[in-house]
């Protein structure tokens, strides 16, 4: 869903979820809450990068039904197919998330639960990245799981994959110091997957 894969390398672990993602997310309700709020602060039109946009839902669905301009970037090229299926109109493409150089500026960015599957080295030049490419109301939207720790193995919906994680004031110090202000942090316990509870992290700022 993330990084850029080498032929040699095995699949992206989203190649193997596939369906099972938006079968297996129980709790949506912050995501789509999140994705109102940026909604609400966006003329029609307006054009968003959806970093790690998956099947497309819900969020590039929900931001192409307002009227704004999606491209979204993952990977998984099963994940990128349902997009194409679930969420037609938005603009998917392969891709590294840490490679955004030619896909021109965008009015707001979200990541949600996309940016964790990277280093934490390779998060902090993400989110500078990001910052480089915003215009206008530069706004942005993200969401990470509660913890501390960098690329730590885990086993999700039976894919192998590593995830990173930062304690709340660790995260916004982060992103403010890729370039953005305003930041608001908030917490939620959310059923992630069937029987498993995480705490998770959403966080939205404007770029300075």
């Amino acid at each position: 869903m993330l990084c850029g894969v080498a032929t040699q390398n095995p699949p992206p672990a989203f190649d193997l979820i596939g369906r099972r993602y938006d079968e297996s997310f129980v709790e949506r309700d912050v995501q789509i809450a999140e994705a109102a709020w940026l909604v609400e602060r966006l003329p029609a039109g307006s054009r968003v990068l959806d970093l790690g946009c998956g099947s497309g839902l819900p969020t590039a669905k929900q931001l192409l039904d307002a009227g704004l301009s999606v491209v979204g970037i993952d990977e998984s090229e099963v994940m990128l197919e349902l997009a194409r299926e679930q969420a037609p109109g938005g603009d998917y493409r392969h891709g590294d998330l840490r490679e955004l150089t030619g896909l021109g500026e965008f009015d707001a960015a979200v990541a949600f639960f996309a940016l964790l599957m990277l280093s934490k080295a390779d998060i902090e030049l993400t989110l500078r990245a990001i910052r480089a490419q915003l215009r206008g109301p530069k706004l942005l939207l993200l969401s990470m799981v509660q913890g501390d720790f960098d690329t730590f193995p885990v086993n999700f919906l039976g894919a192998p994959t590593t995830v990173s994680a930062y304690p709340p004031d660790q995260l916004k110090q982060v992103v403010a110091d890729a370039g953005f202000g305003s930041v608001e942090l908030r917490e939620f316990e959310a059923e992630a997957e069937p029987g498993r509870i995480e705490a998770q992290l959403y966080l939205r700022a404007v770029a300075e």
